[in-house]
This record gives structure tokens, C-alpha cells and sequence, in this order.
């Protein structure tokens, strides 16, 4: 494993899969105004989140560093 696997490497298994729903807290905002939620550390984009929104979302997207989800 080189040095830069160790943190969302890209190869290793997700804490999320797309399709599946979660529920998450979002804990911040991005600067293009999507909420930032994680899953064992592993960021999710929530399209319409807020900073302190319970939601349940689905998984519409897994890439390397980060999913992106939509509340239902």
C-alpha cells in the first residue's frame, strides 16, 4: 500500500453504495451550496441540504473521494 492509499485511496470498499438510502446529518455547506454529510468519514454531497438537517438520502453517485445523494 503506498502512502497515499491510506484516505480515500479510490480502490478500497465505501461506507456507502449507490441506490441505497442513509440516514445522515449534515454538518456544513459547500461552496456551490450543496450540504456536506459523512459516513465514517467518508464525505456526501446532499443536493437542497443545511447545516443541521436530519435526512435520509439516497445514493446517486460513488466516486473515489465522495458520493452524492439526494434527500427523500
Amino acid at each position: 500500500m503506498s502512502y497515499g492509499d491510506r484516505r480515500g485511496g479510490g480502490g478500497g470498499p465505501k461506507p456507502v453504495e449507490e441506490g441505497k438510502e442513509y440516514d445522515v446529518q449534515v454538518t456544513e455547506v459547500s461552496q456551490k451550496g450543496d450540504g456536506i454529510a459523512r459516513i465514517q468519514g467518508f464525505v456526501i454531497f446532499v443536493k437542497g441540504g443545511k447545516t443541521g438537517d436530519n435526512v435520509k438520502v439516497k445514493i446517486t453517485s460513488v466516486g473515489p473521494r465522495f458520493a452524492i445523494g439526494e434527500k427523500v
